[in-house]
């Protein structure tokens, strides 16, 4: 067989380059007479900045800037100079993976390092910046970044705000002095939620970046004021608009502030990839992820190359570690999932080890295929 090997992140565990090399190793351990073509893939999350990178031709840049914490760093993008195309991936700069688990409470983060990167990429004359912004650990709807680019947020008294939790006394907003010269930002999102309400950034995402129940009254009238005054100041229900409430927000904040328009993660790469292509010349499509869930049947990452592979009725697996569908039915003819919790392993052996027991499922899998 020709196998088309797409995998995503195995996330904090596994790069998808990493999970590409592991399932390999474990496939030709069974059948060595296979082939393979292998291209890592990224939905708008962490790995999307080298991943399109690479797909781009793009060159590696760095920028000095600081985390969500305020703490230095150096945040890596990539720069396609023909197409005057950046790549950016939020996560390198506002990631929760850079911060230690449990130190910092959302309330003292930000995205305003991001702001540094934007001006980097404003100065090598960018038309076009496509900006993958999963994976963060900040709940401010991009007020930072907006801060970081010159827009101001005054309250009643014309005090200047420069938290985000105090977005419930905002008044008025004050663009910068010089627009930014992007003629498009893409903003790369793999969720669908809107700004605000029960599905909104905060209630749904919080809980995973240290929003306690107690904070989502707070953290939601932060949030509904600042709709509410860019609103009313600019006209257009932005809050709305699905994409805006991913990122903790920022999906609003690159909508209302610096003008972008969403775009699937998983719908960029497969175009970028051109995935129907190598689906075409593929005998056995494989796909990987940490975690298999209802957000996968919903057009995240794995989900988009399952449809693709069922839209050319070709046969698809995804080889995972968890997998946990609930009751939600699989949409996809000729597709099955394996995962390496809980018949191969534990969860904590698995996240230990998690290129060794990937590496084991793809060799079990393969070793059952002797049909084919």
């Amino acid at each position: 067989m020709h196998i088309l090997l797409v995998p995503d992140k195995f996330k904090g565990t596994l790069t998808a380059l990493a999970a590409c090399e592991a399932i390999q190793r474990g496939w030709q351990q069974a059948r060595p007479q296979d082939t393979f073509e292998a291209v890592p893939m990224a939905d708008g999350g962490d790995g999307f900045g080298e991943v399109l990178g690479h797909l781009l031709g793009a060159e590696y840049r760095t920028t000095s800037t600081i985390d969500s914490a305020g703490h230095p760093r150096e945040a890596a993008w990539y720069w396609q100079e023909l197409e005057k195309t950046a790549i950016v991936e939020t996560a390198q700069v506002n990631g929760l993976a850079l911060l230690p688990q449990g130190q910092f409470h959302p309330f003292q983060l930000d995205t305003y390092g991001l702001g540094a990167v934007w001006r980097d990429v404003l100065a090598c004359g960018a038309t076009r910046v496509m900006v993958g912004i999963g994976g963060s650990a900040t709940n401010d709807g991009g007020f930072g970044m907006a801060r970081a680019c010159g827009w101001r947020f005054f309250d009643a008294k014309g005090v200047e705000l420069t938290h985000w939790i105090d977005l419930d006394q905002l008044e008025r907003i004050t663009p910068p002095s010089l627009p930014s010269s992007v003629l498009e930002t893409v903003i790369a999102v793999d969720v669908q939620n809107p700004f605000l309400g029960p599905l909104g950034a905060s209630r749904v995402y919080g809980g995973q970046k240290g929003l306690r129940e107690t904070d989502f009254p707070k953290a939601e009238r932060c949030l509904g004021r600042l709709a509410e005054v860019v609103q009313h100041q600019w006209g257009g229900d932005i809050a709305s608009i699905p994409g805006t409430g991913a990122a903790g927000g920022l999906g609003f904040g690159l909508k209302a502030f610096f003008h972008g328009r969403f775009e699937p993660g998983g719908a960029i790469f497969a175009r970028l990839a051109r995935l129907e292509q190598r689906i075409a010349h593929a005998d056995l499509i494989i796909t990987a992820e940490g975690g298999m869930d209802e957000q996968t049947l919903m057009g995240k990452g794995v989900g988009v190359i399952a449809q693709a592979a069922a839209d050319q009725g070709k046969p698809c697996i995804c080889l995972a570690g968890g997998v946990n569908l609930g009751n939600a039915r699989v949409p996809w003819p000729n597709f099955s999932a394996h995962a390496i919790v809980p018949d191969l392993a534990s969860l904590s052996d698995a996240k230990a080890r998690a290129g060794y027991w990937l590496e084991q499922l793809s060799r079990k899998i393969a070793s059952t295929r002797l049909d084919v």
